[in-house]
């Protein structure tokens, strides 16, 4: 497998190669294992560092080998970007403030973990900045807070720190750093009083400082990421641009500026982008090819242009003689000496290493390419530019084996899709009659109480999965244990007098994972992993050819679980969007066909748990929102085609089962609507760490059916009081009907431990009892 011939420039005129970002955890997830060792004491800050250091390392000199002109630096994080700039910027919210005058080394990354998971100990009871989905990814990053009150000073300059630490191993770096504009955008401004050209008129003057150190420090191009240059933007966000990079062309015009964008079309923007003051821009050539012509016809004459022509968020491989058209038009309008190769976004979004995986179905293995295989093929598009044709020819051999291959397509499946009519996604009655069939038959109290799906993923249910898929225990012995953690799992939420149950997924792996195990046109990889948020990495299923259900996946596990208790027990679900979202989807048909057959395959699901007895299943959709385009123009489409599929996996069922969604992390005005047209009798939502801010969009569109918002942040290992859960629930009393509340976490509780969740949940259930006791 080709990955890359060159350790340095074999032609003088080659022309520059960049990669935007490489994944920072490592190719056997280092930097999660060193940092939740941190967090739980079993390892210094020291040895902490020193396994950062050892991945930046690893990272720049891959990339140097290989080739690439362009190497990122302050790509690293140890939880987020976002949150790398905050701290860097000084964006410390009032409430840290404190903290961080308490600690000995205020720099230190005790406050910046604070941040980024709360903080309660030494007298200390910290909320985390609120988390939220990075554009239409599934990475998650921190929320900046702006107050008025503040003021922004260079305090952590980590990215000058890094590109020094490059340069002592030979490596001259290009610092990474996310532009002004998007990072006022990604934030939340606290005060009314308080408007983003005053936080831009009061952050640029650091930002000049960072750039200014840098260029003290030897940098020469910086990269400044600007996604939200592809996203509709009014006229005072567009003047905030102009203003901004004026103010540090003026400042630094040494420096050469890439201004990077990605994840979509520039459009509307085109023109702003090109004439901002800047040595270069970089566009997005996988997600929007269509904007080139535009680009080119606007670049001025003194700018370079990187196009981002290898797909930066796909496991997919190159196609070869697609990139190379458009690279041949940039060059026939700009010039070699003008053009740029790279990857359409950070390679953040993809795995660390194809050769790693020793398991893959060769057939399939032969058209895909992780993050280290990706910068080889921006070094080969350049080399066959050059004339090592000869790649191209390798090339058009495995794109034209994945056309004609068997494995992807099933004539059953496609026929089927065909066969759906809109009655196939309508239940026999509306939510009105449904609900008040569900309350005679389920007969749950006021507020009632439930948590979202998962429990503690122990040590000990984590091994055993292991021992099972290494073949040190039996399949029998497995089941066996499942079904103790199971039992105890029912016996310890009947203890805490929660209402509706869940039989707590210790089968489970990951939520997307564990369906597409069992289900047709899936593989699986060995060490995929991609960072979520923080430590959390997931391990996304590849959709490879056409999905069907071949067996049940879920109905003896939930039936065993409703044998232990006369509660109901829930039947859990991952809904078809996002077990689309969060694969690496074929490329070779419209995502829309495959999420159809996802739908397909959970409907049969639903239907069996149903006919099992089981009385309430909830088919979870966070990423729903997550998958929503990011221009105005072309959400109508998708989330027709989301509610839609939502509507066909589970409208199979009768009146009086109770069918519940889950969504997380995402702002809802916006689409609002479109989650009423989901038409579950239950959606539950986080909340918490907006303090029920999310809720007044349901408030406002008088949302019909019932609603669990989220009463304490499961991403965080502080327990709320029952005071806490108490005020949120009386938020939420005043913006929702009483009698369509629900009482739960923020969202499943996997990554907890079992004494924090059990003490959490005692007091949850107090809280909801405490306000019912106010009602009847």
């Amino acid at each position: 497998m080709f990955i890359g011939l060159r350790r340095t420039k074999r032609y003088p005129n080659t022309m520059l190669t960049n990669i935007p970002g490489y994944p920072r955890v490592g190719s056997q997830r280092a930097l999660k294992k060193a940092c939740e060792n941190y967090w739980a004491g079993k390892i210094s800050l020291e040895r902490l560092e020193l396994t950062a250091r050892e991945l930046r390392r690893e990272n720049w000199e891959l990339l140097k080998e290989k080739g690439i002109d362009l190497i990122p630096s302050n790509d690293f994080s140890f939880y987020d970007q976002v949150l790398d700039m905050s701290m860097t910027l000084g964006v410390i919210p009032s409430r840290f403030q404190a903290l961080q005058a308490s600690l000995a080394h205020p720099r230190c990354l005790e406050l910046y973990f604070a941040m980024a998971r709360g903080y309660q100990k030494n007298n200390f009871d910290l909320t985390a900045l609120e988390m939220t989905k990075w554009f239409d990814t599934n990475y998650h990053y921190l929320v900046p807070e702006f107050e008025k009150t503040q003021s922004y000073h260079l305090y952590q300059p980590k990215c000058v720190e890094e590109f020094k630490e490059a340069r002592q191993l030979g490596i001259h770096t290009k610092p990474v750093l996310v532009g002004p504009v998007t990072f006022i955008l990604s934030g939340k401004i606290k005060d009314d009083q308080l408007t983003q050209a005053e936080v831009l008129q009061k952050l640029l003057p650091v930002y000049i400082q960072l750039l200014q150190e840098l260029k003290r420090a030897g940098a020469t191009w910086v990269q400044i990421d600007e996604p939200a240059l592809v996203t509709d933007l009014g006229q005072a966000v567009k003047e905030l641009y102009h203003t901004a990079f004026t103010v540090i062309r003026q400042a630094v015009p040494e420096l050469k500026i890439l201004l990077t964008t990605y994840f979509g079309g520039l459009e509307d923007n085109t023109a702003l982008t090109v004439q901002l003051p800047v040595a270069a821009v970089h566009i997005d050539l996988v997600r929007a090819p269509q904007q080139l012509d535009e680009v080119l016809a606007l670049l001025p004459n003194d700018k370079q242009l990187s196009l981002g022509v290898v797909d930066g968020r796909n496991i997919w491989k190159n196609d070869y003689e697609a990139s190379l058209a458009l690279i041949n038009k940039a060059i026939r309008h700009l010039g070699k000496e003008r053009v740029i190769i790279g990857t359409s976004c950070s390679l953040l979004h993809s795995p660390y290493d194809l050769d790693l995986e020793t398991e893959l179905n060769p057939d399939v293995k032969q058209w895909m390419a992780f993050a280290k295989q990706k910068v080889g093929e921006v070094i080969a598009l350049s080399d066959v530019i050059e004339g090592e044709t000869w790649l191209l020819e390798e090339n058009r051999k495995a794109m034209e084996s994945r056309k004609t291959s068997p494995i992807i397509h099933k004539p059953a499946v496609k026929a089927r899709l065909k066969e759906v009519t809109e009655k196939d996604m309508q239940r026999n009655s509306p939510f009105a009659v449904r609900q008040a069939i569900q309350h005679e038959s389920l007969r749950l109290p006021l507020f009632p109480t439930t948590t979202i799906g998962s429990f503690p993923q122990t040590k000990e249910i984590r091994q055993l999965r292991a021992d099972l898929k290494k073949g040190i225990i039996s399949e029998e012995t497995y089941r066996a244990e499942i079904r103790e953690a199971i039992t105890d799992t029912i016996y310890r939420q009947e203890s805490l007098g929660l209402d509706v149950l869940v039989h707590g997924e210790f089968e489970r792996n990951d939520m997307v994972e564990y369906f597409g195990e069992q289900l047709d046109g899936f593989l699986f990889t060995q060490y995929g992993w991609v960072q979520s948020y923080g430590s959390r990495c997931v391990k996304p299923p590849v959709i490879f050819g056409d999905v069907q259900r071949p067996q049940a996946m879920t109905v003896n596990w939930s039936k065993y679980a409703q044998s232990l208790t006369d509660k109901p027990v829930k039947g859990m679900l991952t809904g078809p969007i996002t077990i689309l979202q969060w694969s690496f989807v074929r490329n070779d048909q419209p995502r829309m066909d495959t999420a159809f057959q996802i739908a397909l395959a959970i409907r049969d699901e639903v239907k069996e748990l149903e006919e099992a007895g089981i009385t309430v299943i909830q088919v979870d959709e966070p990423a729903l929102r997550e998958g929503l385009p990011l221009r105005q123009s072309a959400r109508a489409e998708y989330l027709e085609k989301a509610v839609q599929a939502f509507r066909l996996a589970v409208c199979t069922v009768d009146d009086n089962t109770q069918i519940h969604t889950h969504m997380c992390y995402a702002e809802f005005n916006d689409i609002i609507e479109h989650i009423a047209a989901m038409d579950a009798d239950v959606i539950t939502i986080e909340t918490s760490r907006s303090q029920m801010e999310i809720l007044e969009a349901f408030a406002a569109f008088k949302y019909p059916n019932e609603t669990g918002p989220g009463v304490y942040d499961i991403h965080s290992p502080r327990v709320p009081s029952v005071a806490e859960m108490e005020t949120l629930l009386k938020k939420a009393v005043q913006l929702l009907p009483v009698q369509n509340i629900w009482v739960n976490p923020d969202c499943g509780l996997k990554t907890r431990n079992w004494p924090e969740t059990e003490s959490a949940l005692r007091n949850m259930v107090t809280a909801a009892k405490n306000l019912r006791s106010s009602y009847n």
